[in-house]
């Protein structure tokens, strides 16, 4: 699992005429961010908590950057912001581009992003500076604002970030800086005839959705065989390893074992066409293996690889074993539904033909948010999710430290996931506790 590129604490924004940049490219990012479909009155409030110091360590990710950052609150609040992931033709694409010019790559290396690099990407049809309306923030904060000010200074902060290494734009892109020079090398040799030679990353291995895609044997899935008239026979858990790993290992034999009956699983699901087991990103990695029931010390390393907070990471773990892979993009950030679904939920929630308790969630206190519908004086919100299934959630926490948890499967009707979510809320104050491990 590649871990998540991190920065120093309250790295100071830059000061001058280029205010949170000194360069074109990290300036690049600042003029992206103000011509966003954001609201411009919040990302002045992030300006401002950007220059005073307000934002924590800066983690990038494929995909997302996170930090906590300080507010009205004794703790810091979890900020992200979410951007769109390339898909591997426009890596491809992207890799032709740099490497149609040999001093791109050297550029580089010296830490200078090539000032035509991005212009012709766009052309080629690539962007890696955020389109209007790609910046999807997000906040643990209570402020419904879109983005609100702790999310809109974390995007202010990363400019001074990507001044010190533009790799960062490839790895919000979702490639690390090792993956996009083992690819440049490729592409160098093949140009060149050059045979690989012993140790090089690049001819190392290849990725897993490459290498299951240009396969072209028979592949017979073992339900297949049985439908062929194979005997049936239970599945046979991979052969138990003997040989212990070296003195100072920082694995053990039981988490070798572990991983092989992993890699084991995954393998017989992607023989059955389970094909976006191939495209996890390390984030969503993680989470699986946790939700797979990880020891405390496995659950600890997995934080810490990912870079969340442990109440953030174990939110998406429920998210992961109530909603499986979809739960944990419902629970990641809010999304834009069609608001006709919206409308008919709430009509539906409100409406005393479909719901016995209409008493209970009338349309005034019912609030609409983008795709949460949410009943505030209960604790209970539903969510709807990409595949049009309603995701229930419970308020969990006291005070500042409250937050939206998922508490049950997700269901295609939203009166049945809203009653799943009073069951499960009844169920934790009956309890007097809650338990989000």
């Amino acid at each position: 699992m590649t871990p998540a590129r991190r920065t120093p604490a309250h790295k100071a924004p830059r000061t001058g005429p280029r205010a949170f940049a000194a360069t074109w490219w990290g300036q690049a990012w600042v003029d992206a961010l103000e011509a966003s479909t954001l609201d411009a009155g919040r990302l002045s409030r992030g300006r401002t908590y950007a220059r005073k110091g307000m934002v924590g360590p800066v983690t990038a990710a494929p995909g997302v950057l996170r930090a906590d950052v300080e507010g009205s609150s004794p703790w810091p609040y979890d900020a992200a912001v979410h951007l769109r992931i390339l898909t591997d033709a426009q890596w491809d694409t992207l890799f032709d581009v740099i490497a149609a010019q040999a001093g791109r790559t050297a550029a580089l290396l010296d830490g200078e992003m090539p000032a035509d690099l991005v212009d012709d990407a766009r052309t080629a049809g690539v962007p890696l500076l955020p389109e209007p309306s790609e910046l999807d923030p997000e906040c643990s904060c209570p402020d419904w604002g879109y983005p609100c000010k702790h999310a809109a200074a974390l995007c202010y902060a990363t400019a001074a970030h990507l001044d010190d290494d533009p790799f960062w734009l490839f790895a919000l892109r979702g490639r690390t800086k090792n993956h996009v020079l083992a690819a440049l090398r490729t592409r160098r040799q093949a140009g060149t005839g050059t045979a690989p030679r012993n140790g090089d990353t690049a001819h190392q291995g290849v990725p897993a959705r490459d290498a299951f895609a240009s396969f072209s044997g028979v592949f017979t899935p073992p339900a297949a065989e049985s439908a062929q008239g194979a005997p049936d026979q239970p599945e046979a858990a991979p052969s138990p390893l003997t040989t212990p790993p070296p003195p100072g290992a920082p694995f053990t034999l039981g988490d070798l074992e572990a991983l092989t009956r992993d890699t084991a699983q995954r393998a017989r699901g992607l023989a059955a066409g389970h094909t976006a087991l191939l495209t996890a990103t390390p984030l969503e990695d993680a989470v699986r293996l946790a939700a797979t029931g990880a020891g405390e010390d496995w659950f600890h390393r997995l934080v810490l690889a990912t870079g969340l907070p442990p109440f953030s990471f174990a939110r998406l773990v429920r998210a992961r074993r109530h909603g499986g892979p979809i739960g944990v993009v419902v629970a990641r950030a809010p999304l834009v539904p069609d608001p006709a679904v919206m409308a008919a939920a709430r009509t539906a929630l409100c409406d005393p033909d479909t719901n016995d308790d209409v008493d209970a969630v009338c349309t005034v206190r019912l609030r609409l948010w983008r795709n949460r519908l949410t009943a505030d004086d209960e604790g209970v919100q539903i969510r709807l999710g990409p595949d049009n299934r309603w995701y229930p959630y419970i308020r969990e926490g006291h005070g500042t430290a409250a937050d939206w948890w998922p508490c049950a499967p997700a269901t295609t009707d939203p009166v049945a996931a809203l009653i799943a979510a009073r069951t499960a809320i009844a169920g934790a104050g009956a309890a007097g506790t809650t338990d989000p491990f």
